[in-house]
């Protein structure tokens, strides 16, 4: 059987923005000014905390902690109280659903992950979801797709992953895995050329999912 593994933030829910909403609304507590270009360079395309540039300016270690757990009030206040699931969604999911197996490996932490998902329909179609706490290493590390398959006793030739960065799918290539984009505005110019398919749309997933899993039965 066939299993696609959907990342979650960007592709399945739109959280970038206000996840950069609350990183730079906090750093600019301390004096540092977010762009937008760090935000995609540092969070989107590395995988590497924003917070890096708070040590750069002199800021200590726990000020940062302390920095971080206040980043974190905020993104949870902005997800419980406006977090959208994207557009098509829904309706790509219905159309999977029974006839592939489906999980969430995502980079977000439980908390976050469970406040996103407070008011969505999305997790009745998912089988299983790994958070941030299921593996050691984040994004672009394969590790939370290595993971993944190890509990659920998946070999990478059966899954598929659903990606928007390419830090996840520097994560998904390195893992041994296929993986398609869905392209967003906040990973639009990254390099996807590893990537099976890029696609405008989720909803062109359903397609791709569904020849693969005739190939998949083929041979």
């Amino acid at each position: 059987m066939l299993t696609v593994l959907w990342d979650n933030d960007g592709v399945l829910v739109d959280t970038e923005g206000l996840y950069f909403q609350a990183c730079r609304e906090v750093l600019a507590g301390t004096g540092i000014d977010l762009t937008l270009e760090e935000f995609q360079d540092i969070s989107l395309r590395r995988g590497e905390s924003v917070f890096l540039l708070a040590a750069d300016h002199g800021i200590a270690a726990d000020d940062i902690m302390r920095l971080r757990q206040q980043r974190d009030r905020v993104y949870t206040e902005l997800l419980l109280s406006q977090c959208p699931v994207n557009d098509g969604v829904e309706t790509t999911l219905q159309a999977l659903y029974g006839r592939v197996g489906m999980g969430i490996v995502t980079s977000s932490r439980r908390g976050h992950f469970e406040a996103a998902h407070a008011q969505t329909a999305v997790l009745r179609y998912m089988d299983f979801v790994l958070t941030r706490e299921d593996y050691t290493h984040s994004k672009p590390n394969p590790e939370p797709y290595l993971a993944a398959m190890a509990r659920h006793g998946l070999q990478p030739g059966q899954c598929l992953a659903v990606e928007d960065s390419e830090r996840g799918l520097a994560a998904a290539t390195a893992a041994g895995v296929a993986c398609v984009i869905v392209l967003s505005d906040w990973t639009r110019d990254g390099d996807f050329g590893s990537a099976v398919s890029v696609v405008e749309n989720i909803v062109d997933v359903t397609q791709i999912v569904l020849r693969r899993l005739e190939q998949t039965r083929r041979g």
